[in-house]
């Protein structure tokens, strides 16, 4: 038995080494490329042995401060798009969970086939809809927009939390005179807490990167991060590479951050649900 479990011991640590090399490398090459002269980045004898430098950062700083502005964009419209998805998501998860009906259930159905359609489909028909409206280039339109994208996944989730917290301590709320409101604030958003960190952390992954969203409806004013790196990529005097990812470097790490930290309540809303009882 020892001599057949240690090729499997063996094939499971290559296998892990091998998903984590996958994920991890991308990453380190952007963030040892933002350290590099334009001229190390692509030269193989320097892809790991060369002089660090600090001068793509000051460029950064210097030529493309529209890059930081729209970080800013980017952090107002996450944060409002988050706030809003969670808390329309505990709000329909608890009707989805407490007041089950025929109705009810097909349009649980109905957010899931949503989901499933290309954001392209539903950008062009909304154009003419938020330019007659006057939201183009502002956050509220992407915030609506993210939030709206993620309400179906985030109710299905929050669902999945409440069915798990016993209907007696409701039905206890109840008889002690308690509204909805009430059970929904004192019993279910403590306890479902663990589901709302785990939809925040989707929603916030999303809205920090989309850019279909943002390159459609915005321009200047409400222009997130990830266009601008794309217009670092279409200048017209050429590509500094450098600059190019040190840019992405600053816009990955504060989310990338986030999601370790949150880690644990990923997984938990990835595995909500898959053991009953």
């Amino acid at each position: 038995m020892r001599k057949r479990s240690l090729p499997l011991a063996i094939l499971k640590a290559f296998g892990v080494l091998a998903i984590a090399a996958w994920s991890i490398l991308p990453i380190a090459l952007i963030v040892m490329s933002s350290f590099k002269s334009d001229r190390d980045i692509f030269s193989l004898t320097s892809r790991f042995s060369f002089t660090p430098t600090l001068a793509n950062y000051e460029l950064l700083w210097s030529r493309w401060g529209d890059f930081f502005h729209g970080l800013w964009n980017s952090f107002l419209v996450t944060s409002g798009a988050t706030v809003l998805a969670v808390a329309v998501s505990l709000l329909a998860g608890f009707a989805y969970s407490r007041h089950a009906s025929r109705g009810l259930q097909a349009s649980a159905f109905f957010l899931i086939f949503i989901r499933l359609i290309p954001p392209i489909v539903i950008t062009l028909p909304l154009f003419p809809v938020v330019n007659w409206l006057g939201l183009n280039d502002t956050h509220l339109i992407l915030i609506v927009l993210y939030a709206t994208f993620f309400v179906s996944l985030g109710t299905i989730v929050m669902r999945t939390f409440i069915d798990q917290i016993p209907r007696e301590l409701d039905e206890a709320a109840m008889i002690d005179g308690a509204s909805q409101f009430q059970i929904i604030r004192r019993v279910i958003f403590p306890l479902a807490a663990q589901g709302m960190l785990a939809v925040a952390v989707f929603v916030i992954v999303y809205a920090w990167n989309e850019f279909l969203f943002a390159f459609i409806f915005t321009t200047t004013k409400a222009k997130t991060a990830p266009l601008v790196v794309a217009e670092m990529i279409g200048a017209v005097e050429g590509v500094e590479w450098g600059v190019l990812f040190a840019a992405s470097a600053v816009q990955l790490l504060p989310v990338l951050a986030f999601v370790i930290l949150m880690q644990k309540h990923l997984v938990a809303g990835l595995t909500a649900g898959a053991v009953k009882g």
